[in-house]
């Protein structure tokens, strides 16, 4: 079993980026864009995934 140095390397953040990318992308257009709360709210739910699987893989 391969061991991750760094927690870029791990393929859970790596998904976890493309999908706060693609939440990105899309609340930046239709209804998301205008309701600027819920857009902000789910753009930081999105960075939170990636912030707690990096504070995770350095506690180990």
């Amino acid at each position: 079993m391969a061991t991750a140095e760094r927690f870029e390397d791990l393929r859970c953040w790596q998904t976890a980026r493309r999908l706060t990318n693609l939440v990105h992308e899309y609340s930046e257009e239709g209804a998301f864009a205008g309701d600027f709360g819920l857009k902000d709210q789910i753009q930081r739910a999105g960075v939170s995934i990636m912030s707690n699987i990096a504070e995770g893989f350095t506690d180990t």
